[in-house]
């Protein structure tokens, strides 16, 4: 499934928990013929995400309505308020699709601030901003964009698109070599990243040149000497309880990633309101 199919997906069920069999307040007490126009406002400084997915959701309710944007998505904004957006189309569907687009919105913008705010944190180290798949169920696909509109990378989008052997697949298969050898003969054409613990962990995956390593919980000292270590040989990805106050001590070890999963899994939504014209007589 196409990530466009996926977006459509998510709206629509979105729209169907919040509408079911209609909007009962907006019914009744706005014209069905009424138009006009509504902005989208942002009442606190982040980074624009979710646009194009909230002009999805008013469109599925008339498909009709436009958007002028002014502040497209991955653009910072300073100076608030700020309209980054404005909608025309009928006032139902601005009113009755309001709740759904503010939600995918605040979400989304929040996310991609978090990330740039981390982003900015290892500016100067050479190291990358990872997400992980600690993201909302059914919303992988806008939770990965905002990372990217943040200035971060994806990582694997799923289970069928990338290797990671994490620490319990070294448990169950007997250890890091027997795992490494065994995805090799599974998928020998896909490169190999598996999760280590410890820094004789690292030196049995160099062995068997697994080309990408995730280095978990490991302290700064320990990071420090496994980039000694491995010398280029892997590409190496911390991880494990990253925070902001954390992240440029661990980027200046000399690691190539940092993969933080609070990125998506305990994001702050930022505050985006939708301030709808008063309708003209």
């Amino acid at each position: 499934m196409s990530a466009a199919a996926r977006t459509s997906d998510v709206i629509d069920l979105a729209l169907a928990e919040d509408v079911g069999t209609g909007d009962v307040t907006t019914e009744a007490t706005v014209p069905a013929d009424a138009r006009g126009i509504a902005q989208v406002v942002v009442r606190e400084p982040g980074v624009v995400c979710g646009l194009d997915a909230a002009m999805d959701v008013f469109r599925r309710l008339d498909s009709e309505a436009e958007m002028d944007v002014r502040s497209p998505d991955g653009t910072a904004v300073a100076e608030v308020p700020a309209a980054i957006a404005s909608v025309r189309g009928s006032y139902r569907a601005l009113l009755t699709g309001e709740r759904t687009a503010l939600n995918l919105l605040q979400r989304l913008s929040g996310i991609a601030t978090a990330t740039r705010e981390y982003v900015d944190a290892v500016q100067g180290t050479g190291a990358t901003m990872l997400d992980t798949r600690k993201t909302a169920p059914g919303l992988r696909t806008l939770d990965k964009h905002a990372v990217l509109c943040g200035g971060g990378r994806n990582h694997r989008a799923g289970l069928d698109d990338a290797v990671l052997i994490k620490d319990n697949h070294v448990a169950v298969a007997g250890g890091v070599v027997p795992a490494v050898r065994a995805m090799r003969a599974y998928r020998p054409d896909l490169p190999v990243e598996v999760e280590v613990d410890t820094l004789e962990q690292l030196d049995e995956a160099l062995a068997e040149r697994a080309e990408m390593i995730l280095l978990d919980n490991m302290t700064t000292a320990q990071l420090r000497e496994a980039v000694r270590r491995t010398a280029g040989r892997a590409w190496l990805e911390a991880s494990g309880g990253i925070t902001l106050a954390t992240a440029r001590a661990i980027a200046e070890t000399g690691v190539d990633a940092l993969s933080v999963g609070a990125l998506t899994h305990s994001v702050r939504a930022l505050d985006v309101a939708l301030e709808v014209s008063p309708s003209q007589p």
